[in-house]
């Protein structure tokens, strides 16, 4: 691995723009931004490192315009620079995950191979590659040997040993035990080993367009506004990348890829994505208990019958006796009284889980949405300009519950399916993004199509009237015996907001008070997930219709946001008069997991990015 201050916030911007390692006309624009910034008396610490002199004499390639912003009417914002820079690239990717780094690392290969000039530039919002990542995580190597035939040479990993598994696609035999945020750090050592442009600390947080309405690019947001909306001393509009195509991988429930389903009608054929919460701890535990390699799932208690779920606990082979465990709860659950945190906290008092954790010492913590559709749920990836990549759109295998694979092999096709495009000689001459069809066609012929076709009826075999027990048998039935071939469908409930039922028609779930040796609060929780955010900002958590919570969700759902969100974001006070409630977010406790754009009944809640490295600091997940 390589040290984590080369991707960090503070070093990123000076490892690449020693000896021009990447093309001048970014290291000149935030030379210019550098100039203008550090004159601020309180300017954050990050841009102190954007100082350096281009000695290139490269003519920088960069184009500026003014855009109108809302800002223009509040007399606060008079006299503020507005101007925005610009600059261009071959592929922009959005999302340093496993999708979007397979994508730019294959492109760099295809153009080194063919000796062709290609500028791949890829932005990520955590302050460091990795940072934002959390899965289990236990690693097909499918696409990960297609994309480096020769990674074993290197070490990184060591083969699992089942214990449970429960059906055959949860077989693990070939396997391997990874923390995921370590696992795409390496990767974007590789990445940027052969050429990529990695920004690290850049949220992406608009959309551009041309004006032919194909995508143009991505802008990243405006630093330095204060949490009233008024501009800061050290105010710094954000930067425009323009490409001729953008990848989005943002992961699973991404802010630009829920605009670009709307904007060009992506799920017009395809059902509602249907999701789920994965809550993860890691812990170091009593050496004679640890067994490197074994992996443990389970399904089952705690949840009811009613409510899809399982768990996860991988004993990690990286010399240290550390295991990985988790929960992962459906969000089409119908009870608003349940709670997916306590739920894990409850399930490690099982006598199987407790025996490995006694004695141990909980070391982090984390939770985030993932994809539970399936082949059901797949939008249309292609449209002009732009591509979905990985677990924007949704390619997680549920009964195997990995997605990491079929992410990387999206992103490999998406590259391979772009390369000759974006390399044409008579491409000089376009001016709209590219529309790239071959990209679905390859997916739809791939590997990841056939795997996805044939474990399709598992997830919605589980809306019936037996519920966990019903799902199992259908399982056993026609996954063991026919291998998906059964000539049917199934389809999902439908939207998980819809889901819930009114709390008058439900029983009050409760749950045991935590230990402090196997459960645990919930503050103490976050408190392990690292995550931070600037106080002084716009709230990255927005309502649309600030009545809602409390007309709505509280007095028909009892406030479920209390209980779905993992991180204590949300919480109904008194009001300052003493005469009813009022919800009140936490935006600095958020982990990013999504569930609250998800979940919430109303769909009052929208998530948009906040400032480029804040969020949580999954290192160590």
């Amino acid at each position: 691995m390589f040290p984590a201050s080369r991707y960090s916030i503070q070093g990123k911007l000076a490892s690449y723009a020693h000896a021009c390692q990447f093309p001048c006309s970014l290291s000149c624009l935030l030379t210019h931004i550098a100039l203008k910034t550090v004159k601020a008396e309180h300017a954050p610490p990050q841009l102190y490192t954007w100082r350096w002199k281009c000695s290139s004499a490269v003519t920088p390639r960069i184009t500026s315009h003014y855009t109108i912003c809302p800002r223009d009417k509040d007399p606060r914002w008079e006299g503020v620079e507005m101007e925005r820079f610009a600059d261009e690239a071959d592929v922009v990717i959005v999302g340093g995950g496993p999708a979007g780094l397979s994508a730019a690392i294959r492109l760099k290969q295809l153009a080194n191979e063919q000796e062709k000039e290609l500028r791949v530039c890829l932005v990520e919002k955590a302050s460091q590659i990795g940072a934002h990542t959390l899965s289990g995580a236990c690693l097909e190597p499918s696409a990960l040997n297609e994309l480096f035939p020769d990674w074993k040479e290197r070490g990184l990993m060591a083969p699992t040993h089942d214990l449970v598994t429960p059906s055959l696609p949860m077989n693990n035999h070939g396997n391997y035990i990874v923390r995921l945020g370590h696992f795409v750090r390496w990767l974007g050592e590789q990445a940027e080993a052969l050429g990529v442009e990695i920004y690290p600390g850049y949220a992406a947080a608009e959309v551009l367009f041309h004006e032919d309405g194909s995508v143009k690019g991505i802008a990243t947001n405006d630093v330095g506004i204060a949490k009233d909306g008024s501009p800061k001393d050290v105010f710094e509009r954000g930067m425009e990348l323009h490409a001729k195509v953008t990848l989005f991988g943002e992961g699973c429930h991404g802010h630009l890829a829920k605009q670009l389903y709307r904007q060009f009608n992506l799920r017009e054929n395809c059902e509602p994505q249907t999701y789920a919460i994965g809550l993860k701890e890691v812990w170091l535990i009593d050496e004679k208990k640890w067994r490197p390699g074994r992996v443990e799932h389970s399904v089952g208690w705690p949840l009811n019958r009613n409510t899809y779920g399982g768990s996860f606990l991988y004993h990690l082979n990286e010399g240290e006796p550390l295991v990985a465990l988790g929960v992962v709860v459906g969000l089409d659950y119908t009870n608003p009284y349940l709670s997916p945190f306590r739920e894990f906290q409850r399930w490690k008092h099982h006598p199987f889980i407790a025996k490995t954790l006694e004695g141990g010492n909980r070391i982090a913590y984390g939770a985030r949405a993932l994809n539970e559709g399936g082949y059901q749920c797949l939008p249309k990836v292609t449209f002009p300009g732009g591509m979905l990549i990985g677990c924007s759109p949704g390619f997680m295998n549920v009964p195997k519950i990995k997605g990491t694979h079929t992410a990387m092999k999206s992103g490999m096709l998406a590259a391979e399916a772009i390369f000759p495009k974006v390399t044409a000689k008579d491409l000089a001459s376009e001016t709209a993004g590219l529309h790239v069809p071959e990209y679905e066609d390859n997916l739809k012929k791939s590997w990841i199509w056939k795997e996805l076709y044939s474990v399709r009826n598992i997830r919605p075999s589980f809306h019936n009237y037996f519920g966990l027990y019903g799902g199992m048998v259908y399982t056993g039935v026609f996954y063991w015996i026919l291998r998906g071939k059964e000539p049917w469908t199934l389809k999902h409930a439908g939207l998980d907001s819809a889901q819930l039922k009114p709390a008058k028609e439900c029983t009050a779930i409760e749950y045991p008070k935590p230990d402090g040796k196997l459960s645990f609060d919930l503050l103490s929780s976050v408190a392990l997930s690292g995550t931070n955010h600037e106080g002084d900002q716009p709230p990255h958590l927005t309502l649309k219709d600030d009545s809602v919570p409390v007309a709505n969700n509280l007095a028909i759902y009892d406030g479920p946001e209390q209980r779905f969100c993992p991180a204590g974001v949300y919480e109904y006070v008194p009001l300052e008069t003493g005469e009813g409630m009022r919800l009140q977010i936490n935006a600095q406790n958020c982990v990013h997991c999504k569930t609250c754009d998800i979940k919430d009944p109303s769909q009052n809640i929208n998530w948009v990015v906040p400032e480029g490295s804040g969020g949580p600091a999954y290192n160590g997940m």
